[in-house]
């Protein structure tokens, strides 16, 4: 990946959190800070115009309310992915899915003839086919083998994070 443009754009929320508590960096941050610190990749978040409820139920229920309804919540800012040759995407697992805000960003882009490679974060369900939904998605680009770290690794194991971060990406190149 040396010779190549990276981007390491990710989905993340603060707030109270499922096993980790009441966090200030949220966890799909910390994994994605680890990513660009390892690739040299451009950190960019998706951020949608209206935040999630810091308190977990009340985003869950939003969460689900809009994976039911396909919603695409706008977002605040943007990056241009297709300037990019590899894309990481990051997010946490919401309802076995990507949150919302992650097709709106996904949908405003050609991904034509790049390399996607998912990463998440999660409390025991892992990638749950989010790479399958990728690829449905991502039209034109090719999926990579993503990553998926427990919520509470990223937060309380950081050094154990980076050791799976640093192997992941090793297996990549």
């Amino acid at each position: 990946m040396k010779d190549k443009k990276v981007l390491v754009a990710f989905f993340s929320r603060t707030g109270e959190n499922y096993n980790v508590g009441n966090i200030s960096k949220s966890n799909t941050h910390i994994i994605a800070e680890m990513i660009a610190g390892e690739t040299n990749g451009k950190l960019f978040q998706i951020e949608p115009v209206k935040p999630y409820p810091d308190e977990y139920r009340a985003c869950v229920d939003i969460a689900k309310t809009e994976k039911e309804n396909k919603a695409r919540p706008a977002v605040k800012e943007d990056i241009a992915a297709e300037d990019y040759d590899v894309i990481f995407l990051g997010y946490p697992n919401w309802w076995g899915d990507m949150p919302m805000a992650v097709y709106t960003f996904i949908e405003k882009h050609d991904w034509n003839g790049k390399t996607v490679i998912p990463f998440c974060t999660h409390e025991g369900s892992g990638l749950s086919g989010t790479e399958r939904l990728l690829e449905q998605a991502c039209k034109g680009a090719t999926i990579a083998k993503g990553l998926a770290v427990q919520g509470t690794t990223a937060q309380n194991s950081q050094a154990q994070a980076k050791k799976t971060v640093q192997s992941w990406l090793n297996k990549l190149k």
